[in-house]
């Protein structure tokens, strides 16, 4: 049965892509090797919404998607059923040398997002029972330099229309709903075996079970099997930013009693200073990641399907021992709970949503963990490129402009090229 668009993946990427497209009239199939939509790296993720990004365009697309999750009903614009919540708990970044006041405020002053300036005074103030201590830079906790005290203090950018969705795998799912309503079809525990390709253009994709399927466009939304599938399609050659998969952790521990404020749930903390980050959860608990420092080896792999599930003691036990040095009473237990994920990160950690050498072939890679937050553009985003490319525009030549429906900002989406210059000025950290 032929379609117009293809989508393979349906994590929150690949059906907020699939959602959009349908909604404009097109026949939409995805496809996804799992169960379910948001099975993969999405049902790992933290969902943490935040704007502290080092690019204009990095704030400008975070705030205009966080329209969409706190209302995210009205976003879906159908009924799904049961939404995702978004819950706005605000955020404290901690200062750090390595990403000071200075490079992110002057982008939230441009594109209005509000903020408060705290000192060490009023952190502790607003997080009871945090440590103010400045610790720069994380060192491992078998390191005795760990263990040091200081009399150096921190501050914290306060942002309080920052926070997380509750259950990431039930925002994928509202997405795929939302789709089917406009007609998009998804199959499931289905593996792309090869894509079709003549006179330079993209034709159909088949699956492993010798199914064919004709279309005219192509969206790689596979998350840390998009390698692979550029690969089948073989494109990628002019790609200047590659990326890879990435096993990721994510502890779960019982927040202690001062931390929980309204709702059970406090302040979510971004702590590069000492390379960890925490958020709340319903019930009194406590989720928390780390932020990469150069102090832990990153944990890339080839096989996405060979990675253990499981979370190891090692990995709970630094980051539940650095989120116990910024919360003293934060208890660190003996047995390892939390989440694993398989992240696909850019080199510069910035996403690539873009056209490819193969006409009719599209990405939406590299998400590298943080783009969960922007799910609700990334289809909007994806859905531009692909109206202009497909009408004849070069995208390369004249990249696609989105204008926020919620802000009026205007995002040039070149800042998503797979031809784009590394930007060194990227924070190197999932951190959601």
């Amino acid at each position: 049965m032929a379609t117009d668009v293809v989508v393979i993946g349906a994590g929150v990427i690949g059906a907020s892509i699939a959602w959009e497209l349908a909604r404009q009239g097109r026949r939409v199939t995805v496809v996804d090797k799992t169960g379910g939509a948001g099975h993969g790296s999405t049902s790992a993720s933290s969902a943490v919404v935040r704007f502290n990004f080092s690019t204009l365009t990095g704030v400008a697309a975070a705030w205009e998607a966080q329209f969409g999750w706190r209302s995210w009903a009205e976003h879906l614009g159908c009924d799904v059923g049961e939404p995702a919540r978004f819950v706005r708990c605000g955020i404290a970044m901690l200062d750090v040398d390595i990403l000071p006041r200075s490079a992110y405020l002057p982008l939230f002053t441009d594109v209005g997002v509000p903020f408060e300036e705290w000192t060490g005074a009023e952190l502790r103030e607003r997080i009871p029972g945090i440590d103010a201590g400045r610790y720069w830079p994380p060192k491992r906790i078998d390191d005795d330099r760990f263990w040091q005290e200081t009399s150096d203090t921190l501050g914290a950018v306060y942002t309080p229309d920052a926070g997380f969705v509750s259950d990431p795998q039930l925002a994928a799912q509202n997405l795929a709903d939302a789709a089917r309503v406009h007609g998009a079809e998804f199959r499931f525990h289905t593996t792309v075996r090869g894509v079709e390709r003549a006179h330079g253009r993209v034709t159909a994709v088949t699956l492993a079970d010798g199914t064919r399927i004709p279309c005219a466009v192509m969206v790689n939304a596979a998350g840390p099997w998009s390698g692979r599938v550029n690969e089948l399609a073989g494109v990628g050659a002019d790609f200047t930013v590659r990326s890879r998969p990435l096993r990721q952790e994510v502890a779960h521990v019982r927040a202690p009693a001062g931390y929980r404020l309204r709702d059970g749930i406090g302040i979510a903390v971004a702590d590069l200073d000492l390379g960890t980050y925490l958020r709340g959860e319903a019930g009194g608990g406590l989720l928390i990641g780390g932020t990469e420092p150069a102090c832990d080896p990153l944990e890339w792999i080839d096989d996405p399907d060979a990675v253990n599930p499981h979370p190891t003691m090692a990995v709970f036990a630094a980051q539940v021992t650095r989120a116990a040095r910024r919360l003293p009473e934060l208890a660190v237990p003996h047995r390892a709970r939390g989440v694993v994920g398989v992240y696909d990160v850019a080199d510069d950690w910035t996403p690539i949503y873009d056209r490819t050498e193969l006409d009719g072939f599209y990405v939406a890679m590299g998400t590298s963990g943080n783009q969960f937050k922007n799910a609700p553009v990334v289809g909007k985003f994806l859905a531009a490129i692909i109206e202009q490319t497909e009408q004849g525009v070069d995208h390369d030549e004249r990249p696609a402009r989105f204008v926020g429906e919620h802000t009026g900002l205007e995002i040039n989406l070149a800042a998503f090229s797979r031809k784009r210059p590394f930007r060194t000025e990227n924070s190197g950290t999932v951190l959601g």
